[in-house]
């Protein structure tokens, strides 16, 4: 039987079809005298599709012997849909490949119809999250020029400084915030 989880909650039913979409963000342009050409880029962010059953009584298909209330269901829906955090969403099967993936809830539609009862139906939408942010470049001062190996007196010296100094007293690493145009020769030759 399939579990699904959205973040650490198991949900009440597997819902019975799930959908993945990965679109490529390949760009057509027009050349002169040449006509279209396709520019292959990286694929796009996969997004994942699913209807959910909320059921108000117990059946004999869900996937907990007391499952929550619809309410409690909800909520936590709802908190994953507006805290802004991604979360994991995972699909365990049965002998085959388990999907765990960071995800954000995109769209999240509830449906009450009489045909179903007391039930509830949701419309759930994840996108996948990659993680991203600035890259920081720490530089160490070499103690010998490039080539050299250090003499006895200055390692025995190293060794006596290293032993008197105190975490307050440490040389702290020089940092650089990489920019455009920062090329490795040109910092190399700015901190050397």
């Amino acid at each position: 039987m399939y579990r699904f989880y959205l973040a650490n909650m198991l949900l009440p039913v597997t819902p019975s079809k799930l959908s993945v979409k990965t679109k490529n963000m390949n760009k057509t342009v027009t050349l002169i005298n040449e006509g279209e050409v396709n520019i292959m880029k990286t694929k796009g962010l996969r997004e994942f599709s699913f209807e959910l059953l909320l059921p108000f009584d117990r059946y004999s298909f869900t996937t907990m012997n007391r499952p929550k209330k619809q309410k409690s269901y909800l909520d936590k829906l709802n908190r994953l849909k507006i805290n802004k955090k991604p979360f994991q969403f995972i699909v365990k099967r049965p002998k085959g490949f388990k999907t765990n993936i960071k995800v954000t809830l995109e769209d999240l539609s509830i449906t009450e119809d009489a045909k179903e009862g007391r039930d509830i139906k949701v419309s759930i939408t994840l996108k996948e999250y990659r993680h991203y942010g600035t890259k920081k470049v720490v530089f160490v001062q070499p103690t010998a020029t490039v080539g050299e190996q250090p003499k006895q007196e200055e390692k025995k010296e190293e060794a006596k400084v290293a032993e008197n100094r105190d975490s307050s007293t440490a040389q702290k690493p020089k940092t650089h915030v990489v920019k455009r145009g920062d090329t490795l020769w040109g910092l190399a030759k700015k901190y050397y």
